[in-house]
């Protein structure tokens, strides 16, 4: 029974270290695709924010091309983060990006919050709140990529899963 018990762990300790080895290029080839997809949305001008973008440019009237330029943008983020490569030099705009989605809290409250309470979100809040895991998931990422290479990880010869 030990013996059936300890096959079992050293199975489990394996599978835990290949999840470890391959867990943020996933990552990073989720957001890739997230943000493909999401820009695509908005250059081809079906995306359902659309209003909320421009909505959320403070101080001007937001000119129409703003939508597709944004998409144009997340879809160049987004082959940047699927091809795994300089992503010390994505950060700074990712995190950038990431942050200007915020604004739809500030601009736009009413949107955001349920009564003016920015405890109870609405539809629109719930989506620009959900923001802080890809904001975090492209700082893991990015950091990840860096710490691994400068470590010599064996990841780095697979270019599929390199970060």
């Amino acid at each position: 029974m030990a013996s059936a018990v300890h096959e079992l762990r050293v199975r489990y300790d394996r599978a835990i270290h290949l999840l470890g080895r391959v867990s943020v290029p996933t990552l990073r080839i989720a957001l890739g695709v997230i943000f493909v997809w999401f820009g695509a949305l908005k250059v081809f001008d079906v995306t359902p924010v659309a209003r909320l973008v421009l909505d959320t440019v403070p101080f001007v009237e937001a000119p129409a091309w703003i939508v597709p330029a944004m998409g144009t943008f997340e879809v160049a983020v987004g082959l940047w983060l699927v091809a795994g490569i300089g992503l010390r030099l994505l950060l700074p705009v990712y995190v950038a990006h990431m942050l200007a989605t915020f604004g739809v809290l500030v601009v736009q409250p009413e949107v955001a919050f349920q009564g003016g309470n920015p405890l109870l979100l609405t539809a629109e809040g719930e989506f620009v709140v959900k923001n802080l895991v890809l904001l975090t998931a492209g700082v893991v990422v990015c950091a990840w990529s860096r710490a691994h290479r400068a470590a010599g990880s064996p990841a780095k010869g697979n270019h599929a899963l390199a970060a």
